[in-house]
């Protein structure tokens, strides 16, 4: 790392550069990010796509009284290295280290907590709200990509910032790219950039020229009127009240600053469309953004290297095949993603089946009620979704499915513990609001072949089915090729031991039956936490002097709750112990680390029971020295 990098530690130092080395530090910058991210993983392409803007934003603001809200916050990390935390970045997605997004208990700098798509405006219009009210003269800025533009919130946001009288500025940072490549209608309207730059060229010579005979003028502007509307994206901002500005390349410094000067004396909402490269700097992620999105560590010399074949399949990819092998056998089979087409395991699917593939772009809600439509009509719609992102669906989940009771499959990823992205990706809640929602079934797969035959399971029912499962690979348990179902709702006894029962959850099983082995406990493959196999709890309740529940996701109203209930409804008293994930959010960091850390791998579910029911289980035997 070279010097000018090295003598920045807040952006006030940044602001003390000249202008005419900002250029150099770009290029250190986007040096340090790219060998930072290959030393760590983490997001890549989109933050070697933000350095110039990035260097821009916090050179003409007053930042962090300036408030700079950005939107997702996986293209921030220029912006932590700028901001005092370039000795950090080390410790980028690890435990106790820097996040992968920003975080207001992180820095000042981090004016607002990001993660999912589409929320920038909304709260920045907040900020400049709020300014207003107390009398505080800040500029609020929210930079959102245009494959955040699709999702409704944005424009919700955007049509009560046109009418709020604050000054709002707005950046579109159009980079052609999301996650997935970005789809839909307003993607191709904003596309039209060569034909955006041709009218402002044109506009402007038009304007020199016809200014000196006033009848020509003003027949030109009400041409322009009629006509900016085909072939200029400033029309649309218009509409909603901003002033429109750009489009402007976004990594060009020297448009970029005057730009943002001269929006800074302006009063009133703008907008700033700006063109930006993902990867922009390191050509393999230039060529494959997509692929650089989110890379593990690697060596930039070298590149990307394909994973060898002999690699566990993860549970994405035994979601993807069986996605492939169903549809192959029923023609109603539609499936939807909302942005999310890599993420999903869905590429295969799209390849094969491009008719009855629909990617909706970041639009949850949307997504599930696009999939109620389809039900409504016969076909069989399979929603590959986060459980994360399901959240945001919640409300169309509730009334535009299963109200109506329609057959839909919602393939959950994610569902648990998501290591180095966090909390705000962490699938936790899933199964609390699902199984309070009258109709809907969940699914809890232990392994790999299991997720297979459950999501078979699913798609087989005439109403909402959610089939849960983690992030990664599983325990390597080989996977069956048919396309065989379990019985529904029904559970099965894997272990018979003594006195206290352990009812697992999804792949929780596997450690339960590593601690299993040392205190003697009859463990559980519960498979459904909704229908519960309430048969089989009362059995095994029936036999055993204590239960444990145990699940990857929150306790409070959790599968353990649906067992507590349960045993209630039967008037069965029994000693129940609840493990999962505490009343709390799970940081960021390595996901057998954090799964120790809630006390959820074997040591600590062994643990917990012995603490709980020391007097029940068989204490293990301590290691006896020989001394002599």
């Amino acid at each position: 790392m070279s010097t000018l990098l090295e003598a920045i530690n807040d952006p006030a130092d940044l602001r003390r550069l000249p202008r005419a080395q900002l250029g150099l530090l770009a290029e250190e910058l986007r040096a340090y990010v790219l060998e930072s991210v290959a030393r760590t993983g983490g997001h890549l392409s989109s933050n070697l796509g933000t350095v110039e803007l990035t260097i821009a934003l916090h050179y003409v603001y007053n930042t962090p009284f300036d408030r700079i809200v950005w939107d997702v916050g996986h293209q921030t990390y220029p912006h932590k290295i700028l901001t005092g935390r370039r000795d950090r970045m080390a410790s980028l997605r690890q435990l106790g280290g820097l996040a992968g997004f920003p975080q207001r208990a992180e820095s000042e700098y981090d004016t607002f907590g990001t993660a999912h798509s589409s929320t920038s405006i909304s709260a920045a219009l907040g900020m400049a709200v709020a300014a207003r009210l107390k009398g505080e003269q800040r500029h609020c800025v929210a930079v959102i990509g245009d494959g955040a533009m699709s999702a409704g919130m944005a424009f919700e946001a955007l049509n009560n910032a046109g009418v709020a009288e604050t000054d709002l500025l707005v950046i579109l940072n159009d980079n052609d790219m999301s996650i997935s490549p970005p789809v839909g209608a307003l993607n191709r309207y904003l596309a039209q950039l060569m034909s955006g730059r041709f009218y402002a060229a044109a506009k402007d010579i038009g304007k020199k020229v016809l200014h000196v005979a006033p009848p020509l003028f003003e027949l030109a502007k009400r041409f322009e009127e009629h006509a900016k509307g085909m072939v200029v994206p400033a029309t649309l901002f218009e509409k909603f009240g901003f002033n429109y500005i750009g489009p402007i390349d976004g990594h060009d410094l020297e448009s970029l600053i005057p730009t943002l000067e001269n929006i800074k004396q302006l009063k009133g909402p703008q907008f700033l469309h700006v063109v930006t490269k993902k990867g922009q700097g390191y050509k393999l992620a230039e060529a494959d953004p997509v692929a650089y999105h989110g890379p593990g560590k690697f060596d930039p010399a070298v590149g990307l290297v394909k994973a060898t074949t002999t690699a566990k399949p993860t549970f994405t990819q035994v979601f993807g095949t069986w996605l492939c092998d169903m549809a192959a056998q029923d023609q109603r089979l539609v499936g939807i993603t909302p942005a999310m087409r890599e993420g999903s395991g869905m590429v295969e699917f799209q390849q094969r089946f491009p008719e009855r593939y629909y990617d909706v772009g970041i639009a949850e809600q949307h997504a599930v009620t696009f999939a109620a439509g389809l039900a409504c009509e016969g076909l069989k719609p399979v929603v590959a979704i986060y459980s994360t992102f399901l959240q945001r669906g919640y409300d169309q989940l509730i009334h535009d499915v299963a109200l109506q009771n329609l057959p839909v499959v919602f393939a959950l990823d994610r569902a648990g513990l998501v290591g180095a992205d966090g909390p705000t990706h962490a699938g936790a809640y899933d199964i609390p609001f699902l199984r309070c929602i009258p109709h809907v079934s969940i699914a809890c797969p232990a392994d790999e072949n299991e997720c297979r035959k459950l999501l078979t399971t699913a798609f087989q029912q005439d109403h909402p089915v959610a089939v849960r499962y983690p992030r990664g690979a599983g325990v390597g348990v080989a996977v069956e090729p048919g396309l065989q179902a379990l019985p529904f709702g029904k559970g099965e006894q894997r272990r018979q031991g003594q006195k206290v029962a352990v009812l697992a959850f999804g792949p929780l099983l596997h450690p339960a039956l590593q601690a299993a082995e040392r205190l003697d406990l009859t463990v559980v493959n519960m498979r459904w936490a909704k229908p519960l196999d309430t048969e089989l709890l009362l059995q095994v309740a029936a036999s055993h002097e204590a239960l444990v529940t145990l699940e990857e996701g929150a306790v409070m109203g959790g599968a353990g709750s649906a067992v507590l209930e349960a045993l209630q409804a039967a008037r069965v008293v029994k000693p129940v112990l609840q493990l999962g994930l505490r009343d709390d959010y799970t940081p960021h960091g390595d996901p057998a680390k954090l799964l120790a850390l809630q006390g959820l791998d074997a040591a600590g579910i062994e643990a917990s029971i012995q603490a709980r029911f020391g007097d029940l289980v068989v204490r293990p035997t301590p290691n006896l020295k020989v001394v002599g």
